[in-house]
Formats: C-alpha cells, sequence, structure tokens
C-alpha cells in the first residue's frame, strides 16, 4: 500500500459533504454543463435567459431521466436575482404549495424579490393541483420551472403550457457520459480526485452506453464501483467486469403509462404495417423486456390483424385470437414466443386496409343519415299482422334461384347501389373481387332476364 494513499481515501469517505456523487458532481454553470447544446449552446435561448439575469416567463423542462432538468433549474436559480425553491411532486402536496406561494408573496411585497419555484415531477400533480399555480404565475408572485419526463400535452394543463415556454430535453449522447465520468474522476473537491483511480476504455465505452443517457445511472454505478473496490486496492483501475457488476442489470427506459408506451406500440404497429419483421420483433423486444404487459400487445396484433391485413390473408386473426388464448395460458416469460410467432406472421403476411376503410365508410353513411327505415321485404313477419301490412313481401329467397343469388337490393332506398368494400389485388383478397364480379355478372343477367 502505498504510503499517505489510505488517508486520502479515508479523508474522502468521511468528508462533511456525504451527499451521493451525481448530487455532488452537479454542475454549477453553463460552462460546467454537458450535452443539450441546441438549447445551451452559444448564443441559444437558455443562454440568452441567463445573460439577461432575470426570467419573465415559466419553464417546462421535459426530457428523460438524468438529462440535465433538474440541473438546468439550478444553474439558472444561481443566475438569476431571485429566491429559489425546490419542491418535488412526489413528495409534498398542495398544502405546502400554497405555503411557499404565501411566503413568495409576503417577499415579494417587502423587498421585491420574486420567487422561482422549482417543480420536480410536475406531472405527478392531477389537474386540479396544477389549476392552483395560474393565479400566482398570472400574478408574478411565482415564476414557474416544472420537470416532468413525461409529455406534457398529456399530463400538464392547458392553460399552465399555455403560460410556459417548453423545453424538450433528449437523452445524453454516450460521449457527453463519458466527459461527466472523467470529470468525476478527476475533481479532487467533490469527485474522486484525492485517489489514484482510473478507467479502463472498455469500461468506460460500456458505461456511458448501457447508462442509457443518464447522467445520474453513471455517476452512481461508479461511486458503487469505487466504494465497492477503493478500498481493497491502491491504484484502482475501473474494469468492465466491474461495471457490468455494479449495474446489474441494464434497465431499459419504458413507461408502461406515459409516451414510450405510445411511442412502441406505435412502431411496432406501422413496422408490421410496413412488412419488416425484424424490425416488429425488435420492437416487441422492447416492449416485452421493458416491462408491458403481455395481454395488452396480444390485443393489439387482434386488432392489427383486421385493420391492416383483413381478407387478403382470412388465417390472421384466426391465428392471432390463438395467440392471445396463449398468452392468457401460458403467461410471462412463456408467452414471449407466442407473441414473436404472431407478429413475424403478421409482418410477412400480404396487406389489406379495405376491411377498415369499408367500415368507416358504412359508418360515416350511418352518421349521416341517420336511422334510415330497413326495407319491408327485408324485415321479419312473425305475426300475421306484420304479414298483412307488408313485413317481408317480394324478399326473394337466393336458394330458391340459379346459383344462389338473387338480384334484390338489401340497402335502404337513399343508398341503394353504394360500395363500401373495395377489396385490393393482394393475397386471398384477390380470390374476393373475383367472387363479387361473379355474383354482379349473376345478378346483371338476372335484372336483364326480367326486362
Amino acid at each position: 500500500m502505498e504510503p499517505g494513499w489510505y488517508d486520502d481515501m479515508n479523508d474522502l469517505f468521511n468528508r462533511e459533504d456525504i451527499s451521493p456523487l451525481a448530487e455532488r458532481m452537479r454542475p454549477r454553470t453553463l460552462e460546467e454543463f454537458q450535452g443539450q447544446n441546441d438549447i445551451v449552446g452559444k448564443g441559444k435561448v437558455l443562454q440568452r435567459i441567463l445573460s439577461r439575469g432575470k426570467l419573465e416567463s415559466s419553464l417546462i423542462f421535459w426530457g428523460p431521466p438524468g438529462c440535465g432538468k433538474t440541473t438546468l433549474a439550478h444553474i439558472i436559480a444561481n443566475s438569476m436575482d431571485a429566491r429559489f425553491v425546490f419542491f418535488s411532486a412526489v413528495t409534498s402536496g398542495i398544502a405546502e404549495v400554497r405555503r411557499i406561494i404565501a411566503e413568495a408573496g409576503s417577499i415579494l411585497k417587502m423587498n421585491g424579490k420574486r420567487t422561482i419555484l422549482f417543480v420536480d415531477e410536475i406531472h405527478r400533480f392531477n389537474k386540479a393541483q396544477q389549476d392552483a399555480f395560474l393565479p400566482h404565475i398570472e400574478s408574478g408572485t411565482v415564476v414557474l420551472i416544472g420537470a416532468t419526463t413525461e409529455n406534457p400535452s398529456f399530463e400538464v394543463i392547458s392553460p399552465l403550457l399555455s403560460r410556459s415556454r417548453v423545453f424538450i430535453l433528449k437523452a445524453l449522447e454516450a460521449d457527453d457520459i463519458a466527459e461527466i465520468v472523467r470529470d468525476a474522476l478527476a475533481d479532487k473537491e467533490r469527485g474522486f480526485g484525492l485517489m489514484d483511480t482510473a478507467i479502463s476504455d472498455d469500461a468506460l465505452d460500456y458505461l456511458s452506453t448501457f447508462s442509457f443517457g443518464d447522467a445520474r445511472t453513471a455517476l452512481n454505478t461508479l461511486e458503487m464501483a469505487v466504494e465497492s473496490y477503493g478500498e481493497q486496492e491502491a491504484g484502482l483501475t475501473i474494469t468492465r467486469e466491474i461495471i457490468e457488476e455494479c449495474m446489474q442489470k441494464k434497465n431499459i427506459l419504458y413507461d408502461k403509462d406515459g409516451e414510450q408506451h405510445f411511442n412502441l406500440i406505435s412502431a411496432l404497429h406501422k413496422s408490421l404495417r410496413g412488412s419488416d419483421p425484424d424490425a416488429s420483433l425488435y420492437w416487441l423486444a422492447r416492449m416485452l423486456e421493458g416491462g408491458e404487459e403481455p395481454l395488452y400487445i396480444a390485443r393489439r396484433l387482434v386488432r392489427f390483424a383486421s385493420e391492416d391485413i383483413g381478407n387478403a390473408d382470412p388465417e390472421a386473426l384466426g391465428l392471432s385470437i390463438n395467440m392471445m388464448e396463449a398468452v392468457r395460458f401460458l403467461g410471462l416469460p412463456e408467452c414471449k414466443l407466442a407473441l414473436a410467432q404472431s407478429v413475424l406472421y403478421l409482418a410477412t403476411a400480404p396487406k389489406s386496409n379495405s376491411v377498415y376503410s369499408a367500415y368507416g365508410k358504412a359508418a360515416a353513411d350511418v352518421k349521416k343519415h341517420g336511422p334510415l327505415p330497413v326495407p319491408v321485404w327485408l324485415r321479419n313477419a312473425p305475426t300475421s299482422f306484420m304479414k298483412d301490412i307488408g313485413y317481408g313481401k317480394d324478399y326473394i329467397y337466393p336458394h330458391n334461384q340459379p346459383d344462389a343469388v338473387a338480384d334484390q337490393e338489401y340497402f335502404p332506398e337513399d343508398l341503394a347501389g353504394s360500395i363500401y368494400y373495395r377489396p385490393v389485388k393482394r393475397g386471398f383478397e384477390r380470390e374476393i373481387i373475383k367472387r363479387i364480379r361473379y355474383w354482379r355478372s349473376l345478378r346483371e343477367v338476372s335484372n336483364k332476364d326480367k326486362e
């Protein structure tokens, strides 16, 4: 053991600041901030706001975990002549909001100093709770900075959105994460710079990649690696094996109730529609490995079988129903292969949206024309009275006709001759086109015979 090494390390882990590494290494200025160049780069909006030293409108930062939302709020607060109050929608309630706003009003009256209220995870507040902010934002008592991992279009009320500027933050690039890790290893004040600790290139690449753009995940993993192995040896070099052990498993960004849920099912549906089995399988795996409910996926696949395949391959719907029963019967993890089998079949099946389009046209006519009466010849006559007033009169029974096709109008009078279903020349619908043409030709012959 090298002289003095233990003392340096002991001093590091017994310092007054015992907050996690991710908190200690939080950037204090835009110069220290990594990533998000679209909004914090030279001449960009946030930099211009900071240069003025005054925040007039409320802000909402929307982005994935660990991308810098809270950090940017702190940097803004440090740059403004304003009081900064941090508030978490997870741990605090509306009563505390009222207390903070009351204090903000008193301070504004006494010395003219405004309060910047930072609300972390603002999407956790319901619509009524978010309403409580509006009059105080309008009056200028507080300037709101909200942070959310959820799409604000869905989770933030419209009046609040209209009074705020929304900044979209992206997951950090692997290069950004790598630079953050290097800074933490080199920083003698807040990081591990007092220790003779290094990280191999392979380990840094792995950590930067599988943190999935989340700086907090990367720094928490680094801290665990140093604390787990740093006391055992001087001159520690963190290897990929150490990082893999500390990460334990790769967390896949997925929120079953949020935008990721809708984005991924949309990607799966569109890949199936585009007849790409490999991409379809990838999006299926993203959803399953992220924790999606298998029956939700199964229901969407059943819908897809009718919406985008229809009669181009009538077997698709039956196979999808069987798949759904298999998912119910097997459960996880065994049902994953049943879903995969169905996805591959649907992706490679011939496509037709003619069923979807046909129903849409029929439904549109129902809405447009209202409840048109059923023609009397199509009505049943279970009583003698109904028969006497004409129910069922002139109905032509197809089985009594040649080829079991009757020249009969089946629409209400106002819609006579309407055509909704137009099969495509793909898959089994090619056969359906032949059948429809054949039946129409028989009706035309029957009609000419009448003339």
